[in-house]
């Protein structure tokens, strides 16, 4: 919600103002009293949803279509991740191995192997020329090991370029660092305007009701019978109220991905310890039994490779790591890192897939078979498990197509609400005098409130603005635009008198 209910009031001594409305106009339109913190928080929520508003429209289209993005790559990559072979599969050696001879100018890192018949496995190679992030993946016929194909892949997700660049334009618009400014402005205001505008809707109904006014508004739905403006705000409150606290949730979790809040949040998480569990890749191999395998068991490989030999040397281990991952549990669709040096260990590690709500990994000793390090998901703090499952929710991918659906809905309601809020605006311009533009709320909410009141919000405002900091920067904009807004006000109404 951007522009509020009360963006029509205009104080009768203004110049050129209105003409007074009837006792049941004002009771149909604007029943609520002009309190001092009501007052505040509309004039806020006014400016947030002017001049916020355009970044908003922005992430919401680019939001809608990444969250739909999973669904696409389904189609547009069809020929990359779908084969139509049947039968035994080859070992997932020799898959890589197959990958490395398409591409032997990389060095293969990890290995997604099909889990589904029809599936393509996905093997990942480092590429020096790519960006950060950035992997080459080449897809391999599982049946019979041939090379299909192969795309740039991003990510701990593995996004595919298209995936990839509705993501960037999500984040930053394609501008790099800079352009993230945008995004993390949009997601910084979210929740205070969302938040101020239920806030204001549910007092407005609430006031009328406790008036008993005949023309009280309705709080989810529409008045039947409503027009113009009145009709403009009653969608504009009632879809608003609707998806609050979707977009509470949009905005909280697109600020753990944002540059300077993030890293407030990401400092605050690891302070109390709410950080995402690892495994360690780390191995001791001094201390690695020269002959024999680990514990007393033996049948291991223990002999220590070097150089070159290292990554041919686990790419051959791979089928192995695999099958101890998933005697430990580590199954279904994972990614498995291939070390090319020897005091690394493998990692196993379950991906992100619609419907997984826990994700396991593992790091195992190629050389002994040994398990040295396990994350399990049900150990997780539960903040870090509640982050897991509300990102998941946020790139459209924890409830699968559900998900994306919503997310998408939640957009283009979004983008409703912001043109509503418009149009009230637009609707408020005066039909006489020079002015092109609708009025502003009332000024003066502060000067209504106690000392105390206006102390808690002064150390509130700052303290949220030192943790969101495009939201306290933009804030001061606000109050300095509003308060060289007022001045030129008083001048121009003291001239007016005068003349």
């Amino acid at each position: 919600m951007h522009a509020s209910e009360g963006v029509g009031i205009t104080p009768a001594h203004l110049p050129n103002a209105p003409k007074p409305r009837s006792e049941a106009e004002t009771a149909s339109q604007d029943p609520s009293p002009p309190g001092a913190f009501r007052r505040l928080v509309l004039r806020l929520h006014f400016y947030a949803g002017i001049f916020v508003a355009p970044f908003l429209v922005i992430a919401a289209i680019s939001g809608g279509l990444y969250a739909i993005a999973p669904t696409l790559e389904q189609f547009v990559y069809r020929d990359y991740l779908h084969v139509e072979s049947t039968g035994p599969t080859a070992p997932v050696s020799a898959q890589v191995a197959a990958a490395q001879a398409e591409r032997p100018d990389l060095t293969v890192s990890a290995v997604r192997p099909s889990t589904e018949d029809g599936q393509t496995t996905r093997v990942l190679f480092a590429d020096p020329t790519l960006g950060e992030s950035e992997r080459l993946a080449v897809f391999v016929d599982p049946v019979s090991a041939r090379p299909v194909g192969e795309l740039v892949v991003y990510g701990s997700s593995s996004a595919l370029p298209l995936r990839t660049w509705i993501s960037q334009l999500h984040r930053h618009l394609h501008l790099g660092e800079p352009g993230r400014i945008y995004s993390e402005l949009a997601a910084s205001w979210l929740w205070v305007i969302a938040l101020g505008g239920v806030y204001l809707w549910v007092r407005r109904y609430r006031t009328a009701k406790a008036r008993g006014a005949s023309a009280a508004p309705r709080l989810w739905t529409v008045k039947r019978g409503a027009r113009g403006r009145n009709r403009a705000l009653g969608w504009h409150g009632a879809i608003g109220l609707w998806i609050a606290l979707g977009l509470v949730f949009l905005s909280a979790t697109g600020l753990t991905w944002s540059k300077y809040a993030g890293e407030n949040i990401g400092d605050l998480r690891a302070d109390l310890g709410w950080g995402t569990p690892s495994v360690s890749k780390s191995l001791d191999v001094a201390e690695a039994p020269a002959s024999g395998g680990h514990d007393g068991h033996g049948g291991h490989d223990t002999a220590a490779p070097t150089g070159a030999d290292v990554l041919d040397t686990n790419v051959a281990r791979i089928d192995d790591v695999l099958a101890i991952a998933a005697n430990a549990g580590v199954t279904g669709q994972v990614e498995a890192s291939i070390p090319s040096k020897s005091a690394t260990a493998f990692t196993v590690t379950q991906t992100r897939q619609p419907f997984q709500f826990a994700t396991d990994a593992v790091a195992i000793d190629g050389a002994t078979g040994q398990i040295t390090d396990t994350s399990r998901f049900a150990d997780w703090p539960l903040a870090a498990k509640l982050t897991f499952w509300a990102i998941g929710m946020h790139m459209g991918i924890l409830f699968g197509l559900l998900n994306q659906i919503a997310l998408l809905v939640l957009a283009v309601a979004l983008l409703v609400v912001i043109a509503l809020g418009y149009t009230m605006w637009w609707r408020r311009r005066p039909t006489r005098g020079s002015r092109r533009w609708g009025r502003p709320p009332v000024r003066g909410g502060l000067r209504g409130l106690s000392a105390g009141a206006i102390g808690s919000i002064v150390i509130g405002s700052v303290l949220v603005g030192w943790f969101v900091p495009l939201l306290g920067l933009t804030l001061l904009g606000f109050v300095a635009a509003d308060m060289v807004f007022g001045v030129f006000q008083r001048r121009r109404a003291s001239t007016d008198v005068s003349v």
